[in-house]
């Protein structure tokens, strides 16, 4: 697993007049929250072994592989970037033998990083450029900590000094905000199929609650006309019964 942090800054002195370049460490400032030191046999041996400093390990890789000259005189150049499973160091040196390394995770874009070192000589040989061709080892951390702990602060956003981080966070919150509406338009369109699907249901049942009631309503129709019928012979055949025996017996009264 790898993270965009930036990790810390070591400032090494480099004197190429020996007959091995002697790399000496006179600063360091760690800008994580703790000491990362990790096992050489898990993680590739950019930070030594448990029981090495960290500073120690990096000053071992710029040792076995020095940064190339710089083109311009007080000017830092000759970068290399030395990767491990987790962490990165990218560092450069002027030609005066201050060499600044710094560590952050892999996602950390390296040409930030280059940039942050760029930054960082030309205010560190400002101020502590002639201490450090004689410093001792680690003897500037608290004269030059106030600068390291600036630049740290500075460029731990890698998206608020690197425009085309700040860009592609960007395209990546436009990607976000388009997956949402998409998201939601789909949403939308599987509410509105519902609710189309709930309309036709209605509809149906509302088909079939109307065929049903034309059905009861002519039943009950049918049922009234043979009520009524019923109601008429009834009354027909009572009148009879009462009319006919009238009859007889008038025919008779006049006989």
């Amino acid at each position: 697993m790898t993270d965009n942090k930036l990790r810390s800054v070591v400032i090494y002195r480099i004197d190429p007049s020996l007959e091995s370049a002697a790399v000496t460490m006179v600063a360091k400032y760690d800008h994580a929250s703790s000491c990362e030191v990790h096992d050489s046999s898990t993680d590739g041996g950019l930070y030594g072994s448990r029981e090495k400093d960290y500073a120690e390990a990096v000053g071992m890789v710029v040792t076995n592989d020095p940064p190339g000259a710089a083109n311009e005189a007080g000017k830092v150049g000759g970068f290399k970037v030395v990767q491990s499973e987790m962490h990165q160091v990218v560092y450069g040196a002027d030609s005066e033998g201050l060499c600044i390394a710094v560590i952050t995770g892999l996602a950390y874009p390296s040409r930030t990083v280059t940039q942050l070192v760029v930054e960082l000589h030309g205010d560190y040989n400002r101020d502590f450029g002639q201490l450090v061709k004689t410093a001792e080892p680690g003897s500037l951390n608290q004269k030059s900590k106030r600068l390291l702990s600036a630049i740290c602060t500075k460029y731990e956003n890698v998206k608020s000094v690197d425009k085309a981080s700040a860009l592609s966070g960007k395209v990546d919150e436009v990607k976000v905000q388009m997956q949402d509406n998409i998201a939601d338009m789909l949403n939308n369109i599987e509410k509105s199929e519902s609710i189309s699907n709930q309309a036709d249901q209605l509809n149906e049942q509302a088909s079939v609650f109307k065929k049903k009631s034309t059905q009861l309503k002519k039943q009950m129709r049918c049922k009234n006309l043979k009520m009524t019928i019923i109601f008429v012979v009834l009354i027909v055949g009572v009148l009879l019964v009462i009319i006919i025996p009238l009859v007889i017996k008038s025919k008779k009264d006049k006989d």
